[in-house]
């Protein structure tokens, strides 16, 4: 590396959100329970599928853990307002911590039911509905707005970066073991190791410090009457002083924003968690399904670095639209590019698309939305993004045991496709997070 490359490396190191604590603590945990996330995301279906299970034996586990998730998510927006990020994080990766350890010993014992798998699938998706919201309202409280772009692009990479190694290492210990075991066992230590960083994160910010200060506290108190510009570019009132719902039926932006989120994610779990896993097992195997999963990773760890170069667009709504059109059509092709070399590259450039649209809108989200009510704005976005995903895996698991995989996929892009096309049929949509124009200065006359 030649010495100016290491000046400039330096340098953004020592200005840019790795300067700070907090945040380097957030990434490293969030990469680790990453990893384990996704051997997760292979050990589940092949436990089901291998014990004699169906697709909608596996569609049925997974609405057991997404019923509860969505349901929890504005609970858990409420919490991190209240609570604080940092703790409500902690809190929900201990608990999720002690029950993937007695999903590893129900592994152990091959069991593969409803009844056994429905209720520990539901109470890990409750941790996660308590852990989303406050996992995205944490990060203006670590970083200050020239470096907030940049710091969800990290985090996102971070996240990418543990999903592009975890499904690798989870598909090959399935496929080397024949079992699902480790896997779990991989994704409780994980969570640990998670629950362990965000310990570690200052609870309260030193007197004085301001957010992106290195030793910036994840839970420090946000100024309740701090006024925000609404995502319109109308002046929203004092942020303590407005509720979610009258934020949101001011903005139209917002509205439109959760129609959107709603309709091109009513096929997106069960794209991702059956018919995905369901192509795999039928053509190539449990190794051949982390590769995938991995290609994906790679193509979103793209462009999430990509997305940190963006932070000088004047229509990153339209940008990222452009994004997941690209994506849609992509998601139609997998199953029909010539088998697994073609479906990854598909996969890869799916990531690319997924990962650069959602941290421009979650950026854009999180500088519009005024601060005190974060939480719970962001919980109702989530809210609308998973609140589909019960419904969708459910329904998948059903119509893919009648038509197969394959066909799955085309319906899934078609739905993308029309949301997002749907949405920018609003000027509001096409105009939120936009800059304003520059004024010139008038001349003395």
């Amino acid at each position: 590396m030649s010495t100016v490359t290491m000046q400039r490396v330096t340098a953004a190191f020592r200005s840019g959100p790795l300067a700070v604590r907090s945040f380097r603590l957030l990434a490293g945990g969030q990469f680790a329970s990453t990893i384990g996330d996704y051997c997760y995301a292979v050990a589940l279906p092949w436990l089901v599928l291998s014990n004699h299970g169906t697709t909608v034996l596996l569609g049925a586990v997974l609405a057991c853990y997404g019923i509860p998730r969505t349901v929890l998510i504005p609970v858990g927006g409420i919490l991190a307002d209240k609570l604080g990020p940092r703790t409500l994080m902690l809190f929900a990766d201990v608990l999720r911590c002690v029950l993937v350890v007695v999903l590893t010993f129900l592994a152990t014992r091959h069991t593969a039911s409803i009844v056994t798998l429905g209720p520990t699938a539901a109470l890990i998706g409750a941790g996660e509905g308590l852990f989303l919201p406050a996992s995205y309202a944490i990060m203006p409280s670590l970083l200050d707005d020239d470096r907030l772009a940049a710091g969800n692009a990290l985090s996102s990479t971070a996240v990418q970066a543990g999903s592009l190694i975890g499904p690798a290492i989870g598909g090959a210990l399935v496929a080397t073991t024949g079992a699902s075991t480790a896997a779990f066992g991989i994704d409780a230590v994980s969570f640990a190791l998670s629950a362990l960083s965000l310990a570690l994160t200052p609870r309260r910010a030193p007197a004085g410090s301001t957010a992106g200060d290195p030793d910036e506290a994840a839970d420090s108190p946000t100024g309740p009457d701090t006024p925000a510009a609404g995502p319109d570019g109308l002046a929203a009132e004092p942020a303590g002083k407005q509720g979610v719902l009258a934020y949101i039926r001011q903005s139209r932006a917002m509205q439109v924003i959760l129609v959107v989120a709603i309709a091109a994610n009513l096929t997106n779990g069960g794209l991702g968690e059956v018919a995905l896993p369901a192509l795999a097992h039928a053509h190539w195997g449990a190794a051949g399904y982390g590769a995938l999963l991995a290609c994906m990773a790679a193509g979103a760890v793209i462009g999430t670095l990509a997305a940190a170069r963006t932070g000088r667009l004047q229509n990153p709504a339209v940008f990222a639209s452009g994004s997941f059109v690209v994506e849609s059509g992509v998601i139609a092709l997998v199953p029909y590019l010539g088998g697994e070399a073609g479906a990854a590259a598909a996969l890869l450039v799916l990531g690319i698309c997924n990962g650069l649209g959602n941290v421009l809108f979650f950026t854009m989200a999180q500088r519009s939305i005024p601060r005190a009510i974060l939480g719970r704005v962001i919980s109702v976005i989530i809210l609308c993004s998973f609140g589909t995903f019960p419904l969708s895996v459910a329904v998948a698991g059903l119509l893919i045991h009648h038509i197969g995989p394959s066909p799955f996929f085309p319906i899934a892009g078609a739905f993308l496709v029309v949301a997002v096309l749907g949405g920018n049929t609003q000027r509001e949509f096409r105009a939120f997070g936009r800059k304003p124009e520059p004024v010139a200065a008038e001349r003395p006359t």
